[in-house]
């Protein structure tokens, strides 16, 4: 079993920045690809970003390329969404999650998933 907490949500203006974390605990987070999700109102829950094992093979969905950054720090177990020029529409949950292979998470197809933390640009 994997653990992963976020934390780092709220309320922005547009073109203002926030960063979120990702805390895992339970297994080895340092050999699991990461990444981000999230899902508005209304809509299905899409692929944001994610990164390989060791913080190389980061890969963005075209809506966030240029504004968002993923890292991760493996010595703490958290890997970081930077989030910079939000706008109205980056609003949703955002939700970190784990697997193996890079595929896998880029498909959405994980293993384990975090609670959530909410995002919100105002306009």
């Amino acid at each position: 079993q994997m653990q992963l907490v976020e934390s780092g949500g709220g309320l922005v203006q547009a073109g203002g920045s926030l960063r979120l974390s990702c805390a895992a605990s339970g297994r080895t987070f340092s050999t699991y690809v990461m990444g981000w999700f999230r899902q508005a109102p209304g809509k299905e829950r899409e692929f944001v970003a994610r990164i390989g094992w060791n913080g190389l093979r980061t890969y963005y969905a075209d809506s966030v390329k240029g504004r968002f950054t993923i890292s991760r720090d493996n010595a703490k177990n958290t890997v970081y969404l930077q989030m910079n020029s939000l706008k109205p529409e980056d609003t949703a949950i955002y939700y970190c999650a784990t697997a193996e292979t890079l595929a896998r998470v880029t498909a959405g197809s994980t293993d384990y998933w975090g609670q959530g933390t909410k995002v919100t640009v105002s306009s």
